[in-house]
């Protein structure tokens, strides 16, 4: 079964009610009949087009609403049923913060669907994985501390243009805001972020799916009473 029927066949399986859906960009995940989705991205269309113009050929999500995906401000606490994050958190500067805002924009015992990347198996091979350590300080004191670090990481390990043109290519990202893989896991170093959101923030979810499928890891996460 490839991994599109297997994301198909686990959204037919969880996901009932109205929800959100963010940065579904070209790719929003297929749900039952019945199921409304309302798409969040952090810019309309015609702004993603210029931030991806690899994309130019491929029909793409408008927002329903225009909103920073890791922050969700303008959505209020307990009001969907489900948020779905397909190779998303991996883009988020500050990942324990954007799993914290999934869960509060959910009704108790409403679902987060997140697709998460297994660096092994994309672009980001070559990249060393982000340390639980990291994430914890990314949360405490904020992303910025790290953000230039990534930039230059992902320039070096995945981009790898000569080095005369490795200065000129950060500031270009760091210029236009352009949203890289800050973070990479495995299906091993994943579970780490989660069960430290659980046993030590207090994060009121159970985990309901963790599933490998081909170059990603499928997790359900439901929201669980206060």
């Amino acid at each position: 079964m490839d991994s599109w029927q297997v994301r198909r066949d686990i959204a037919f399986q969880y996901l009932s009610g109205e929800g959100i859906e963010v940065g579904a960009l070209h790719i929003p995940l297929e749900v039952p009949a019945g199921v409304k989705v309302h798409y969040v991205d952090r810019m309309p269309v015609s702004e993603l087009r210029k931030q991806y113009p690899e994309l130019a050929t491929v029909n793409l999500v408008e927002a329903d609403i225009v909103d920073n995906g890791e922050t969700l401000s303008s959505i209020a606490d307990n009001s969907w049923d489900f948020v779905i994050a397909n190779h998303m958190i991996e883009h988020c500067e500050n990942p324990i913060g954007a799993l914290e805002n999934f869960l509060r924009v959910l009704k108790p015992g409403g679902l987060v669907y997140m697709g998460v990347p297994d660096k092994r198996h994309t672009f980001d091979i070559d990249r060393p994985l982000t340390s639980l350590d990291h994430l914890i300080r990314d949360y405490k004191e904020g992303p910025e501390w790290s953000k230039l670090g990534h930039y230059e990481e992902f320039i070096r390990l995945v981009a790898k243009p000569p080095e005369e043109q490795v200065a000129a290519r950060i500031q270009h990202l760091l210029d236009i805001d352009y949203s890289i893989h800050f973070h990479v896991w495995t299906s091993e170093t994943f579970p780490e972020l989660l069960e430290y959101c659980q046993q030590q923030l207090g994060f009121n979810f159970t985990i309901e799916l963790f599933q490998e499928n081909s170059q990603e890891i499928v997790i359900i996460l439901r929201k669980t009473a206060n």
